[in-house]
């Protein structure tokens, strides 16, 4: 048995312990929003948030995750940051397919979360993880640096 704090919400599974992350979020909660791309750790989209660090999904046993907090992109509407990387999001219209965009969103955040000002050097070290087949790098850049400019705004 596995006990998970994942939204808030502590659940415990009769899983192997080598059973990935994503599978448990997708197969076991339904939290679909967090996506299966590659399963070798190379796209990002399955990209969530573990004591606040970007994590992939794909590649996390569940058995390292005992006391730790999960968080998914369905999450995000209720934290402060994740509210401002959607907004500029929507308001720069980044996704085309918008199959990565959870993990982008959520490697946005997290870079935000420990970076509130990110150069373009820090948004390329923290966003490197993820894979964007339709090319829409330029606008993910743009919207990173809207949602701090909103942030610092707002502080």
């Amino acid at each position: 048995m596995i006990t998970l704090t994942i939204n808030g919400i502590r659940r415990t599974f009769d899983l192997p312990a080598d059973t990935p992350l994503l599978w448990v979020l997708r197969d076991e909660l339904g939290l679909t929003g967090t996506k299966f791309g590659c399963g070798i750790a190379l796209c990002g989209a399955c990209t969530v948030h573990v004591d606040g660090e970007a994590t992939l999904a794909c590649v996390t046993p569940v058995s390292a995750l005992a006391n730790k907090t999960i968080v998914t992109i369905e999450a995000m509407a209720e934290d402060a940051t994740g509210q401002k990387v959607q907004a500029a999001w929507l308001n720069l219209s980044v996704p085309q397919c918008g199959y990565c965009q959870p993990g982008q969103v959520m490697a946005a955040t997290a870079l935000l979360k420990h970076t509130p000002h990110p150069a373009d050097a820090d948004i390329d070290k923290a966003m490197s993880r993820n894979i964007c087949r339709c090319g829409a790098y330029s606008r993910i850049r743009a919207a990173i640096k809207q949602a701090a400019e909103v942030t610092e705004v707002s502080s």
